[in-house]
């Protein structure tokens, strides 16, 4: 395994990465600031306002695309595999 099929070994680790972890990341941002926003305009400090929307938002959002993202990293770890003969040459 030479320099470049490691170095696209990494890039395409990093992309799924990002394929599975970007739309949770992006729902808990939106529905933080919105959540955030709301306690600011009407002076409400309770934690578990902020945490429990987040936390309904993100199992409903797995329970959506759950499916989906786990096609992607089965896929993922295929490719892995299959790449193990190259590793010894």
């Amino acid at each position: 395994m030479n320099d470049v099929q490691v170095i696209d070994l990494a890039r395409e680790a990093i992309l799924t990465g990002a394929m599975i972890a970007g739309p949770i990341l992006v729902l808990v941002l939106i529905v933080g600031v919105s959540i955030g926003i709301f306690q600011a305009a009407t002076s409400i400090n309770e934690m578990t306002l902020s945490f429990v929307p987040k936390l309904i938002a993100v199992m409903l959002l797995v329970a959506a695309i759950g499916s989906w993202q786990l096609t992607v990293l089965v896929d993922f770890t295929r490719r892995i595999f299959e790449r193990i003969p190259d590793v010894g040459g």
